[in-house]
């Protein structure tokens, strides 16, 4: 993969980003091929992160941010479903949405819940910017929703922006 969510701005944070597309990638890989946590850690450390793979260069990832993402999603992934589950409309359940936009939202959601220390507006615009880098139409949009709608429920604040 390039860079996909690098607008500019590149700081050390880069590398939490990294973390954050490559979770959303392993959390993506287990939901498809039923992996387990352990054995897609250890794949993306050893042969992912900050590697070239097929000819696509993977970032240099923060690799304890990626294995506290995926595995903060999977240990949570029982209280993290009902509140994206909430935070959609009745005309989408989360059982509608594709395996990409699920592991989109479970890994910003769990960062809302679980990770007080990281600013929503920095979570919300990350996880819009890893929506960008696979969607073209409504699904950054709507990664932007749910994240706000959560970020208000779970931390009585959101963004009150729009992706555009």
């Amino acid at each position: 993969m390039t860079e996909p969510g690098s607008t500019g701005g590149v700081r050390h944070a880069n590398k939490r980003g990294a973390a954050r597309l490559a979770a959303v990638q392993a959390l993506y890989q287990m939901d498809v091929a039923g992996s387990g946590v352990f054995e897609i850690t250890a794949e993306y450390e050893a042969f992912r992160l900050g590697k070239e793979v097929d000819g696509a260069l993977y970032r240099e990832a923060d690799a304890q941010w990626f294995r506290a993402i995926l595995t903060g999603v999977v240990e949570n992934q029982k209280t993290i479903d009902p509140v994206i589950r909430q935070a959609l409309t009745e005309d989408w359940p989360l059982s509608r949405l594709d395996s990409t936009l699920r592991a989109i939202l479970r890994a910003g959601v769990y960062e809302l819940m679980k990770r007080e220390d990281v600013p929503v507006a920095v979570i919300v615009s990350e996880y819009v910017d890893i929506a960008k880098a696979f969607y073209e139409e409504d699904e950054p949009k709507l990664v932007n929703a749910v994240l706000d709608r959560v970020s208000r429920r779970v931390r009585g604040e959101g963004r009150g922006k729009d992706a555009s």
